[in-house]
């Protein structure tokens, strides 16, 4: 039998994966004209849900782009930024022009320099290829910045389609709720978009100048911490609240264990200090070099954790990186979904990180 498909978007329907495209409940599968979550939430309640899909999957979505006239929006999460923000995009959308929204600005320190930060998040745009026709910087949770937001789309677009592009949990969902409810009156049906080389959908929303709303699934990045634990220690990493950062004044052969899911050694340099920048829901222990291996072997995934025994079993092991700051130079150290380490010396510093295999460290400018 042919595998039945959604009548919104085209997508195969299928009931096993909430999170995953073209789901719907087993009882609505063999329905006429049956549409998947993300189309029924969008066409009766206004509302785009997130759905995921892999890197390939999501650049072979991406392949057609060029070849339009659109509006491509961008959103990057700023306490991931290098995880989140897609290597290699400008490829793929060629001379449209790219909208770079920077979504959790709340979670910074109020004392935070926004023109500062603007300039930082336009070098490290330009530092990956990206060229960028704007930049708007903005919270999903505090509702804050998205008028900019708004303004922005309608400045660019000029009557174009937009995409709206993204990694997982940086807020692409909520975006598109605004953009739905400021561009589209939806008293048409959802229509079908297909590229050439996948079965894979994304959504049109249609727009009353009869453009559309181009909703693609979030991009998985397996280089992301918070991809590989297990869901129920999320909570404990991803930051709900403005960081508080901590500063640690170190020696070197001293290591930094965060929970059991990295670690952070201060390997050679003089005395100085480091900022750490991670959710307040992480335990930090502060020990010696010499004693760091006999205190994880004993205590990982107990008093070293999230996560617990049951979930370091499931994940990768640890890669050590090692990293030579500069210097008189201003950088952090940035771990993908863990957050960062600013080094605070000017005597320059080596450290080495110890993170699961696969997961994004490197140094990078200091954002703040």
């Amino acid at each position: 039998m042919q595998q039945p498909r959604c009548a919104g978007c085209g997508i195969a329907l299928q009931s096993e994966h909430t999170h995953t495209p073209g789901y719907v409940p087993e009882s609505s599968l063999d329905k006429d004209s049956a549409v998947c979550q993300r189309c029924f939430r969008i066409k009766n309640y206004n509302e785009a849900s997130s759905v995921t899909v892999n890197q390939d999957e999501f650049l072979k979505l991406l392949g057609g782009v060029a070849s339009t006239d659109s509006l491509v929006v961008h959103i990057v999460d700023i306490f991931d930024f290098q995880g989140s923000i897609i290597s290699g995009l400008q490829r793929f959308v060629g001379n449209n022009p790219v909208l770079l929204v920077v979504n959790k600005i709340d979670l910074l320190p109020r004392v935070t320099n926004w023109n500062r930060l603007r300039n930082w998040v336009q070098k490290q745009a330009k530092e990956n290829g990206l060229k960028v026709a704007d930049v708007v910087l903005c919270s999903a949770r505090r509702n804050t910045g998205f008028d900019r937001v708004v303004e922005a789309v309608n400045s660019l677009r000029r009557r174009r389609d937009v995409y709206v592009v993204g990694a997982t949990n940086v807020g692409k969902s909520t975006l598109i709720n605004r953009l739905i409810s400021d561009y589209s009156d939806l008293k048409r049906e959802l229509t079908v978009s297909r590229y050439p080389g996948t079965t894979l959908d994304a959504v049109e929303i249609p727009l009353e100048d009869g453009k559309s709303i181009i909703d693609t699934p979030g991009i998985v990045y397996s280089s992301r911490l918070t991809e590989i634990i297990p869901r129920e220690d999320l909570g404990a990493v991803l930051p709900d609240k403005p960081l508080k950062p901590i500063t640690y004044q170190l020696n070197e052969k001293q290591t930094l264990f965060f929970g059991s899911l990295v670690r952070f050694d201060f390997v050679e340099g003089e005395r100085q200090s480091f900022t750490v920048y991670v959710s307040g829901g992480l335990p930090i222990h502060r020990t010696k070099m010499e004693k760091a291996d006999a205190l994880y072997a004993e205590h990982r995934g107990v008093m070293l954790a999230p996560p617990n025994l049951e979930g370091l079993e499931g994940m990768p092991p640890w890669t050590r990186h090692r990293l030579r700051i500069q210097p008189n130079t201003e950088q952090d150290v940035f771990i993908s979904g863990l957050g960062w380490i600013q080094a605070n010396g000017s005597s320059g510093a080596t450290v080495d990180v110890y993170a699961p295999r696969g997961i994004k460290v490197m140094l990078r400018d200091s954002i703040l």
